[in-house]
């Protein structure tokens, strides 16, 4: 989560709306949580056209005031929450990583763990859903920045693969990481709202389908 550093802040309003007092870092972090917390659920579950500054704050249990101390508007509070949903699910994707282990089977324990972030955060992903695509859009830079993170990072463990196996140089590396990155967003919100029987591993072996269609043999080329 991007937090703020209260020693380079000038005095505003505390973690009740109560001008002139800075708050300390640890009550600065909570409070922003706080916000990032009920603005994602709100946002969520009706778009962010459909939230208010006053929603969210009530949501949070903080002041109008509060908000707009710690984000500014209501399109910077956003942005900050994308960039927090991302920091979140970058971090467990790059965790998947081995150096010692087959780069098919780290492929696919990324996407296990793009699964786990959908069913433990349902709402960013229907807000990243509902607003990547939309054009035009008020956040477009900071989608092209967070989606070019996610990508990097899948687009790695592809070119991963491609060194250990003999793969089909027809298929684009950018098609294929795109065509994963979006697949996890799809396949997680899907199985949430229409197919909750589907169980983690049906998920995630159809989305690896893609990925051992581009390996035209499944036998190392080295060892």
């Amino acid at each position: 989560m991007t937090t703020s550093n209260s020693a380079n802040l000038p005095a505003a309003a505390d973690a009740d709306g109560t001008p002139g007092k800075k708050l300390r870092p640890g009550r600065t972090n909570a409070t922003r949580q706080k916000l990032f917390d009920a603005s994602m659920e709100l946002i969520g579950e009706r778009g962010a056209a459909g939230v208010t500054v006053d929603e969210i704050a009530a949501a949070a249990g903080v002041s109008k005031g509060t908000v707009y101390y710690n984000f500014g508007s209501k399109s910077d509070l956003i942005a900050q929450l994308l960039r927090h949903g991302v920091d979140i699910l970058e971090a467990r994707l790059l965790s998947a990583r081995n150096d010692d282990q087959d780069p098919l089977t780290t492929m696919e324990e990324m996407i296990g763990r793009a699964m786990d972030f959908m069913d433990e955060y349902p709402s960013f992903a229907r807000l990243w859903v509902s607003e990547n695509w939309r054009t035009p859009s008020e956040w477009q830079e900071t989608f092209t920045e967070l989606r070019g993170r996610l990508l990097a990072v899948v687009g790695a463990t592809i070119d991963a693969v491609a060194v250990v196996y003999p793969v089909d140089p027809a298929v684009s590396r950018g098609s294929l990481e795109t065509a994963i990155f979006g697949a996890c967003f799809v396949v997680g919100l899907d199985r949430q709202t229409y197919n909750p029987e589907r169980t983690r591993e049906q998920s995630v072996a159809a989305i690896m389908t893609s990925m051992r269609g581009y390996v035209v043999n499944q036998h190392p080329s080295r060892a």
